[in-house]
C-alpha cells in the first residue's frame, strides 16, 4: 500500500467511525459505501489486525481499532497543521477558533477576555459553547476546552489556569439568626446549601480533625436547597439561605464586599479541583488557535480572583 492509498485508507476509516456508517462516509467523501469498505479492510490487511467488526448495521472498533484511530487522528490533524502553516505567512492569524466552556466560568472569565482577542487580530472568528457537561473535543470538533474538576489523564495536552479551591461561606445575617459553627459537627444544626452535579452526586464536604483525620459531611443529608450551577450557590448564600461550599473565585467579590464570611476555615479543607485548558495534540498548532490560547492563559494568570491565596481568607473569617 503506498501513501496515497494510506492516506485514504486512513481517512475512510475515521470518517465511518464518525459518520457511523460506510455509507454515510462515502457520501462525506464523495466515493461509494463499498469504496470506504475496500478502503478500511486494505489497511486492516496492510495491518494484519482487525481494526473493526461491523454488520449491516453497526460498527464497533476492535481495541487495535480504537488505539490506531488516536493515532489516526493526530496525523490527520497534523496534515492539518500543514496547511495552517502555508497561511501563518500571512501577517495576521485568521479562521474559526471554538472553543468549550463550562457556563459558570466561561461566563465570568472566557467571554470577557474575548472582546481584546478579536480587537487585536479581527481576521479571527470565536465560537464558544458554553456547556457543563464534559465534551469530546477531538469528536465534537473543538480547538480549546476550559475544564475545571478533578482532571483525569488523557491524550490531550493540558495546561493548568488555576486551582479551584472550595471554601465554606454564610452571609453576617445568616450568621446573626443561627450562629457561627465552631465545629463541622455543629453543621447539623444549621441549613446547608448543596450542589448536585450532572452525574447527580453531591460531594460530601471535607474536614481535618485535631487528630490529623479526615472527616466528611454530607450537605445532602441537610440541605435546605441544592443547585447545579456554581454561581447559584454563592448568590443563595449571599440572600441568607444557609452555608454553602463554594470556590474561591466565586465567593472573593462578595467576601470583599462583606456580602459573605468565612466558616470553619481552618478545619474545611478547600478540595482538589483545577481549572485547565486541554487541546488536541498537534505537530504543528494552527495560528488561529495558538494566538487564542496564549492570549486566553495570560488573562487568566493576571485575573486575581483565580489566583486568591487561601491564607488570605483568614481575613474575612466570621
Amino acid at each position: 500500500m503506498d501513501s496515497s492509498q494510506r492516506v485514504r485508507a486512513i481517512m475512510s476509516l475515521v470518517q465511518a467511525v464518525d459518520a457511523g456508517s460506510f455509507a454515510a462516509a462515502g457520501r462525506v467523501l464523495g466515493v461509494t459505501s463499498a469504496a470506504i469498505g475496500k478502503n478500511v479492510a486494505s489497511l486492516e490487511k496492510a495491518l494484519g489486525v482487525r481494526l473493526m467488526n461491523r454488520t449491516t448495521r453497526t460498527l464497533k472498533l476492535t481495541e487495535e481499532g480504537e488505539a490506531f484511530l488516536r493515532q489516526a487522528r493526530v496525523a490527520l490533524e497534523a496534515l492539518d497543521a500543514a496547511v495552517d502553516a502555508i497561511a501563518a505567512r500571512r501577517a495576521v492569524p485568521g479562521g474559526r477558533v471554538r472553543i468549550s466552556t463550562s457556563s459558570a466560568f466561561g461566563h465570568s472569565y472566557v467571554l470577557p477576555a474575548l472582546p481584546e482577542l478579536l480587537a487585536r487580530y479581527p481576521a479571527l472568528s470565536v465560537e464558544v459553547d458554553f456547556d457543563d457537561r464534559v465534551v469530546d473535543i477531538v469528536r465534537d470538533g473543538y480547538d480549546i476546552a476550559v475544564r475545571g474538576g478533578n482532571i483525569q489523564d488523557s491524550a490531550l495536552v493540558t495546561r493548568p489556569v488555576c486551582r479551584l479551591n472550595a471554601v465554606l461561606v454564610a452571609s453576617p445575617a445568616y450568621l446573626a439568626r443561627h450562629g457561627v459553627p465552631q465545629a463541622p459537627g455543629a453543621l447539623q444544626s444549621h441549613q446547608l446549601i448543596a450542589r448536585r452535579f450532572l452525574s447527580g452526586q453531591v460531594v460530601p464536604w471535607s474536614f481535618t480533625a485535631e487528630d490529623g483525620s479526615i472527616t466528611t459531611v454530607d450537605p445532602a443529608s441537610r440541605a435546605s436547597l441544592t443547585l447545579s450551577a456554581p454561581e447559584s450557590l454563592a448568590q443563595a448564600a449571599c440572600d441568607g439561605v444557609g452555608i454553602a461550599q463554594v470556590g474561591v473565585h466565586l465567593a472573593w467579590e462578595h467576601l470583599l464586599s462583606g456580602a459573605l464570611k468565612v466558616v470553619l476555615h481552618k478545619s474545611h479543607q478547600p478540595g482538589t479541583y483545577e481549572m485547565v485548558m486541554q487541546y488536541p495534540h498537534r505537530a504543528l498548532m494552527a495560528p488561529r488557535v495558538q494566538v487564542t490560547l496564549k492570549h486566553l492563559l495570560e488573562a487568566f494568570a493576571a485575573d486575581e480572583n483565580l489566583h486568591v491565596p487561601l491564607d488570605a481568607l483568614n481575613a474575612y473569617v466570621a
